[in-house]
């Protein structure tokens, strides 16, 4: 693979694949190279997949589907399938696929019910569709006939080769072929919603497409709820049924590609196998799958936008995970790296591939290249992940005993029982011989070796009680101490807690009340700030009106002293020069007063400014005062708060002191137990040192009766209280109080 465009980095990229088709390859040549195979194991019963990737434009749905005049590899499996069972086709409706892998039995009801759905989607088409069909499905039968696949010296069949089990050779017990069954569905994934292209879409705008559920059945194998099957019994009524869903799938135009595929659409077809008689029942059922994969596309060649890039970042999701897919798996195949988590579940796409990739079936992949020179980058992108994809080597579980086969269920999903009327009670294992082999005839020893084995017995029973009770002591002993370490463990993390709870809230009301407190002087600050902006009178003219102040009060001094002078001069003469010096003062006089007035009017206009800036400071103050008591309140509340978190640490310190109790309760339980156990090491050394009294020889029976008589009279042991709940050393104080009695 070149690069004609770039000038930097690698040119030439080598690519490895399991086939390379030219350019001048055929429809029929590429499907007898690619799918036949997987055809042929789907009749054989092995479930396929094959799933077609590339960039946009690279020829996908023209690979799956075709055209009219050069079929698809779809169209040409459909009529190899019809062509293999024809002859013994299935051709009622009583038995329809249910979940993954079940197949349900209908009632007439339903029979009917399914012959109406077919009915009504095939005369859904109009007639130049039923025209361009029936076109389509005679070049099948043109093109797809047995002799096109062989050769003048190969057999008619095209299935019949070596090592291929035709679909005669799966007989019954009672030496019957067997039929077949097709039913086909056709589905689609667009933006990670599952639609289902055969149901009948609705004229209203408004109505919008039922969404479709992905479950799992009890073997966890995945399912698309509620899709319809259709079964079919030719190609022609196939290629309808795809021409039907074609015209629901979710197309657009883009800058690349006039008819872009927006969705990944599904088309599978499931084959039943049912015996060829009266009351045919599953053999087995198999799965083939087509998917047909949007192309991933970059937003800036497609130029797309609005719901394009919205389609456009679900395809690249879904083909992104389904690389991440198969890379896990790729790694996941070499023993000495460790086992990654493989994302099936992240995508509705890898979770219905899932199967197919855990080996419970045939998967291929058809890589398509755009040779397009403005592709490059992704197409280089295409091949490195189908290297990755071609590495992965894919294991065919085989059906062994772990395999289940198809479920057979009612038309109410319940599953049908059947019983083979040829099998016999003969074919039974006989339990009754094995079961008498196995026991033991006691009757042929004699009265001195069934002694032996009596006193043999007790002795194994009083060994197995008195290891059952050290292991019972042994037991409670550790389960005691694990408690104690998790009260231990469980004492400190809650006590770390509260230490962290107690901090936390403490930095927390610390900050917080230190918060509190810059706020408030950064509040002050500003007002006062505020107010001497508003009323700041510079130094210099401060100064400079004082002394003009101090002038005029000097000169208005200075004149009542003249007017003083002039008074008493005036008194002092009495003249009649009087009139002329009391003209004359009276107008010096007036020039004073004007004088003293208009000082007298700059005093007053001072005196007003001075008592408004009074008032605007005492507002100021006042605002102020406002401001503290709401940060009063803020820290009340805040000291209210404290409270309530010393409250919750009181409650956690009760919760300590509980816990602590407990552990003090474990110990007693411990002291306890230790001398329960020596007490019985008292009553073992008891019971060693006691001498062995001579037993008188009686009868096996007699002997029996005697020791449950001896063991059920024996009351229990006063060693153990009601608070302990031990039944095995009340047994032991049983055995050695008959002993003894004995």
């Amino acid at each position: 693979m070149k690069n004609s465009e770039r000038g930097i980095g690698q040119s030439v990229h080598r690519f490895t694949f399991s086939h390379v088709f030219g350019p001048e390859t055929t429809q029929s040549e590429f499907f007898e190279g690619s799918t036949k195979e997987i055809v042929r194991a789907c009749v054989n019963g092995v479930n396929g997949l094959v799933f077609t990737y590339g960039v946009t434009n690279a020829g996908k749905t023209f690979t799956i589907q075709g055209t009219s005049k050069d079929l698809g590899i779809l169209p040409r499996s459909l009529d190899m399938i019809f062509n293999h069972i024809r002859g013994r086709q299935y051709l009622k409706m009583n038995f329809k696929p249910y979940l993954s892998n079940d197949v349900k039995k209908l009632e007439d009801a339903q029979v009917k019910q399914e012959e109406a759905i077919k009915a009504a989607l095939l005369a859904s088409l109009k007639e130049e569709t039923e025209n361009v069909s029936g076109a389509v499905t005679n070049m099948c039968h043109v093109e797809l006939t047995p002799s096109n696949y062989t050769s003048k010296n190969q057999p008619s069949d095209p299935l019949a080769e070596k090592n291929f089990v035709p679909l005669d050779t799966h007989r019954t017990n009672t030496e019957q072929r067997t039929q077949a069954s097709v039913w086909i569905s056709f589905c689609e994934i667009y933006n990670e919603y599952v639609y289902d292209l055969l149901s009948v879409l609705s004229t209203s705008k408004n109505q919008k497409r039922r969404v479709l559920r992905i479950c799992e059945d009890q073997g966890g194998n995945s399912y698309i709820k509620d899709l319809k099957w259709i079964n079919t019994q030719s190609t022609e009524e196939a290629c309808k049924i795809l021409k039907i869903g074609n015209k629901n799938r979710s197309f657009a135009c883009t800058r690349m590609n006039e008819q872009s595929s927006r969705s990944h659409s599904i088309f599978s077809i499931r084959l039943l196998k049912l015996t060829d008689e009266h009351q045919p029942h599953v053999l087995g059922v198999s799965e083939l799958s087509f998917c047909d994969l949007a192309g991933s596309e970059r937003c800036n060649k497609t130029q797309a936008f609005g719901d394009r890039l919205k389609e456009a970042g679900n395809i690249n999701n879904s083909l992104h995970i389904l690389g991440k897919c198969i890379a896990a798996l790729k790694q996941n195949q070499n023993p000495k790296m460790k086992p990654s988590y493989i994302p099936f579940r992240e995508s509705k796409l890898t979770r219905l591939f899932q199967p197919f990739f855990c080996g419970k079936g045939k998967a291929c992949m058809i890589v398509n290249i755009n040779q397009h020179a403005s592709t490059y980058d992704e197409t280089l992108h295409v091949m490195k992940f189908s290297a990755i994809a071609k590495q992965v080597i894919q294991t065919i579980l085989p059906k062994s005993l772990g395999y289940f086969p198809p479920k057979l269920v009612g038309g109410d999903g319940k599953p049908i029982v059947r019983f083979d009327v040829n099998a016999s009670l003969d074919d039974l294992p006989d339990c009754t011989e094995a079961s008498t082999e196995e026991e033991v005839d006691i009757t042929i020893l004699s009265h001195e070796d069934l002694l032996k084995t009596t006193e043999s017995l007790k002795e194994k029973l009083v060994a197995e009680r008195q290891s059952k009770l050290l292991l019972e002591v042994k037991i409670r002993r550790e389960m005691a101490e694990e408690m104690f370490r998790q009260l231990l463990e469980t004492e400190e993390a809650w006590s770390n807690r509260l230490e962290d709870l107690k901090d936390s809230y403490e930095e927390t009301l610390e900050s917080k009340f230190e918060m509190y407190k810059e706020a408030i002087k950064k509040h002050a600050y500003m007002c006062a700030m505020e107010q001497i902006e508003d009323h700041y009178v510079p130094i210099e003219e401060f100064i400079a009106e004082q002394e003009k102040v101090e002038d005029r009060e000097s000169k208005i001094l200075q004149l009542e002293r003249q007017l003083d002078e002039q008074s008493q001069r005036l008194l002092a003469l009495g003249s009649p020069n009087s009139d002329i010096l009391t003209t004359e003062n009276g107008t010096e006089l007036d020039l004073a007063n004007k004088m003293m007035k208009r000082a007298n009017e700059g005093l007053q206009k001072q005196c007003t400014e001075k008592d408004e800036l009074i008032k605007s400071l005492k507002l100021k103050i006042q605002k102020l005062n406002e401001t503290l008591l709401e940060a009063n309140e803020g820290y009340r509340k805040m000291a209210e708060e404290n409270s309530r978190l010393k409250h919750t640490v009181m409650l956690k310190d009760q919760e300590m002191n509980n816990l602590q109790n407990w552990a003090k309760r474990v110990l007693e339980l411990e002291e306890t137990v230790s001398s329960l156990q020596k007490e019985l090491e008292r009553k073992k050394h008891f019971s060693a040192e006691e001498p062995k009294q001579q037993k008188p020889r009686r009868g096996l029976l007699a002997n029996l009766k005697s020791t449950v008589a001896g063991t059920a009279s024996t009351p229990l042991g006063k060693g153990w209280g009601k608070g302990e709940d031990v039944s095995t050393p009340s047994r032991k104080h049983v055995l050695f109080a008959h002993k003894t009695k004995e």
